[in-house]
C-alpha cells in the first residue's frame, strides 16, 4: 500500500493560441463549460481524489486563474447585501475549506516536463498528480483521477491515464505498449510519441492525467531538452519505466479534448444535456436547430 496523493499539479502556463482572439485576455483554462471554467472541473476532480494542495504552474502574464481562486470581497459584499445567498456560496466555494492553492511561475515556456519540475519545491518527496485541464473527463461515477489514485494507492505504482483511440489516429497521441493488462490497468513497457498506425504498439493513447512517484523530479532534472528546447514529461516517464513499475490506467468516463474547438463544443453539449436544470431546454434547442438546418434524422 502506497501513500495517498495529496497534491495535484496543474500546468496552466500555455498561451492557448488555438482560441485567439478570445485567449488574448482570457486563459484557455478559464473558458467556460456552461457556468464553470475548465480549471474548476479539473480542481473538483483533484479534490474528489483527496488532494488538498493544488499547485498551479503559470506564467507571469496570466493572472486570471489566480484571481479566480482568490477572494472577491466587493462582489461577496454586494451579493450578501442583495440576499443572493446561492450565488454567494458558489463564489465562496470554488475552493473548499482545507484546500490551498499555490502558484508557481514558469519563467520560460520549456515544455510540460519543465512545468512539472517547477512544482518540485511545493510537492516535495511524495507521490502527486498532474492534471491537464484541456482534457475534460466526464463521468457520472468517480472521477478519472480518483479512480487512478485508488489504483496507485493499492499498487504503489505510478499511473498514466489512457484511452482507446482508432488506429488511424495514433499519429496524434503518445501511445503505450503494455503487458499483463487486466481489468483497467497494465504495466507499461514502452511509450512511443505519435507513431504511424502501422508502427503503433497498441491503440492506448496517453491523456492528461498522471499519478507519479517523486522520483520523476530527479529524472526530469537530468532529461535533455528536445525539439524547441523543451523538456518532455514523456521522456522522463520513459526513463522511469526502466526503474520501477508504471501502469497504464484505462479510466471510466468520456474525455473531451477542450484544447480544440470541436472538443470544447462537444463538452458543452454533453454537459448541457446532463445538466439538472438545462437538459430539457438544451435538448429542445438542439433539435430545433437541426430541423431548421434540414436534418430530420440523426444517423
Amino acid at each position: 500500500m502506497a501513500a495517498r496523493i495529496r497534491k495535484a499539479v496543474f500546468p496552466v502556463a500555455g498561451l492557448g493560441t488555438r482560441f485567439l482572439p478570445a485567449t488574448k485576455t482570457v486563459p484557455k483554462e478559464m473558458l467556460p463549460i456552461i457556468d464553470r471554467p475548465l480549471i474548476q472541473y479539473a480542481v473538483d476532480e483533484a479534490i474528489e481524489a483527496g488532494c488538498d494542495t493544488l499547485v498551479f504552474v503559470t506564467n507571469r502574464y496570466k493572472h486570471a486563474v489566480a484571481d479566480y481562486f482568490d477572494k472577491a470581497y466587493e462582489l461577496e459584499q454586494k451579493l450578501e447585501r442583495a440576499g443572493k445567498t446561492e450565488q454567494l456560496e458558489l463564489i465562496r466555494n470554488v475552493l473548499p475549506r482545507g484546500v490551498r492553492a499555490v502558484f508557481v511561475t514558469q519563467t520560460e515556456a520549456l515544455g510540460l516536463g519543465h512545468a512539472v519540475l517547477c512544482a518540485k519545491p511545493v510537492v516535495g518527496d511524495e507521490p502527486f498528480a498532474v492534471i491537464l485541464p484541456d482534457d475534460l473527463i466526464w463521468n457520472r461515477g468517480a472521477g478519472a483521477l480518483k479512480q487512478m489514485a485508488d489504483a496507485a494507492e493499492e499498487s504503489g505504482a505510478s499511473m498514466i491515464a489512457v484511452q482507446d483511440v482508432p488506429r488511424d489516429k495514433t499519429g496524434s497521441y503518445g501511445i503505450v505498449a503494455t503487458e499483463d493488462f487486466a481489468e483497467r490497468q497494465g504495466r507499461i513497457t514502452a511509450m512511443v510519441e505519435k507513431p504511424q498506425p502501422a508502427d503503433a504498439p497498441s491503440t492506448l493513447a496517453v491523456v492528461g492525467r498522471y499519478v507519479l512517484n517523486p522520483r520523476i523530479f530527479q529524472l526530469l532534472e537530468s532529461t535533455r531538452p528536445g525539439a524547441g528546447g523543451e523538456i518532455q514529461l514523456t521522456d522522463a516517464i520513459a526513463a522511469l519505466l526502466a526503474e520501477e513499475t508504471v501502469n497504464a490506467y484505462r479510466f471510466r468516463g468520456t474525455r473531451f479534448d477542450c484544447g480544440t474547438h470541436i472538443g470544447l463544443i462537444e463538452a458543452t453539449i454533453r454537459y448541457a444535456l446532463d445538466h439538472e436544470k438545462l437538459s430539457d431546454a438544451a435538448s429542445g434547442l438542439m433539435q430545433d436547430a437541426l430541423r431548421e438546418m434540414g436534418v430530420t434524422e440523426l444517423q
